[in-house]
C-alpha cells in the first residue's frame, strides 16, 4: 500500500478526532470546578457568633455554591443560589450566562477597572480564536477532499497548513483562557473574585481544572498531529508522482537502431568503406 494512502487515512482520522474534541470542549461547561464545602462553613458560623453574617451570604451569593465554569456559562450541579436567575442547559444543569457585554449598548463597562477590562478583552478573544480555528478546520476539510480526489500534493499541503493554523489558534485561545483565570484570581478586585473572598470561604473551597479543559488541550495536540500527518502525506504524494513520471519517461524515450553489417545470401558483403569502385587500375602504366 502506498505511504500516501496510509498517512492520508491517519491524518483524516486524527483531524476528525481533533475537531470533535475541540467542539466538545468549546460547548461544555466543565473547564473549572469550584467545590464549596457549605456544611463546614455553616459549622464554623454556628460556633462563632461574630460570623453570623456568613449564613446570610451563603444563601445570597453565588460564589458560596459549588459550581462549574465554561466559556459561556456557570452551572450549579448541586444546590443553586436563589438570588441568581438560572436556566436548564442542554445537559439538564441549572446555569447562568457569562456576560461578555457584546454589544455593550448601555455602556455598562464604563466603570470597569483596567484589570477588569483586560480580563474582559481576553475572554472575548478566547471565543474569537476558537471560532477562527473552527473556520480553519472547515476550510481544511474542503482542501483535503479535493486533495484526496485529485491526489494533489498542493491541496494536501494547504490542508496541513490550515490544520496547523487551527492548532495555533486553539492553543492561543487556551493561553488567553489561562490569562483570564489569572486575572480573576490574582488581579481583579471585587467581592465575587478570589482576592476578596473571606478566609473561611478560601479555606473551604477547592478550585481545580475539569474534564472540558483536559479535552481542549488533547484536541490541540491531536490537531498538531493531524497537521504533521498531512504534511507527510503531501511528501509521499510528491515522491510517488516523481516515480510515476520517471517510469513514464522510460516508455516515451525513442529507440534508435544500431549500425550493423548485414550479410546478403549469395552476394559478397558490402565493403567497409564507401565507393566509388572501378574495374582495373585507374593509375600507372598498365593502361592498354
Amino acid at each position: 500500500m502506498p505511504c500516501s494512502a496510509v498517512t492520508l487515512s491517519l491524518a483524516t482520522i486524527t483531524g476528525i478526532i481533533a475537531t470533535a474534541l475541540l467542539a466538545i470542549a468549546f460547548s461544555t461547561d466543565n473547564w473549572l470546578y469550584t467545590e464549596v464545602k457549605r456544611a463546614q462553613i455553616q459549622q464554623y458560623a454556628s460556633k462563632h457568633a461574630e460570623q453570623s453574617h456568613l449564613v446570610e451570604q451563603m444563601n445570597m451569593k453565588y460564589y458560596y455554591f459549588t459550581r462549574t465554569q465554561g466559556l459561556f456559562r456557570i452551572c450549579y450541579p448541586k444546590e443553586r443560589p436563589p438570588t441568581v436567575e438560572t436556566y436548564l442547559s442542554p445537559v439538564e444543569t441549572h446555569c447562568m450566562n457569562i456576560d461578555y457585554f457584546i454589544p455593550d449598548e448601555e455602556n455598562q463597562t464604563r466603570g470597569f477597572s483596567d484589570d477588569a477590562m483586560t480580563r474582559l478583552h481576553m475572554g472575548r478573544s478566547v471565543i474569537a480564536l476558537f471560532m477562527v480555528a473552527f473556520l480553519a478546520i472547515f476550510s481544511a476539510f474542503w482542501t483535503g477532499v479535493v486533495g484526496c480526489w485529485r491526489r494533489s500534493a498542493g491541496n494536501i499541503t494547504a490542508t496541513a497548513i490550515l490544520m496547523l493554523f487551527a492548532c495555533l489558534l486553539s492553543a492561543g485561545g487556551m493561553g488567553l483562557w489561562h490569562g483570564v483565570e489569572y486575572y480573576e484570581k490574582e488581579k481583579i478586585v471585587g467581592e465575587e473574585y478570589y482576592q476578596q473572598w473571606s478566609n473561611v470561604l478560601k479555606d473551604n473551597s477547592l478550585i481545580s481544572y475539569d474534564w472540558s479543559y483536559v479535552v481542549a488541550w488533547v484536541g490541540v495536540g491531536w490537531s498538531l498531529v493531524s497537521a504533521i500527518l498531512f504534511s507527510a502525506a503531501a511528501i509521499c504524494l510528491r515522491g510517488e508522482r516523481m516515480r510515476e513520471e520517471a517510469m513514464n519517461m522510460q516508455y516515451l524515450m525513442p529507440v534508435y537502431p544500431q549500425k550493423q553489417q548485414y550479410a546478403y545470401a549469395g552476394y559478397p558483403a558490402p565493403a567497409a568503406y564507401p565507393g566509388p569502385y572501378y574495374h582495373g587500375s585507374q593509375y600507372g602504366p598498365y593502361n592498354y
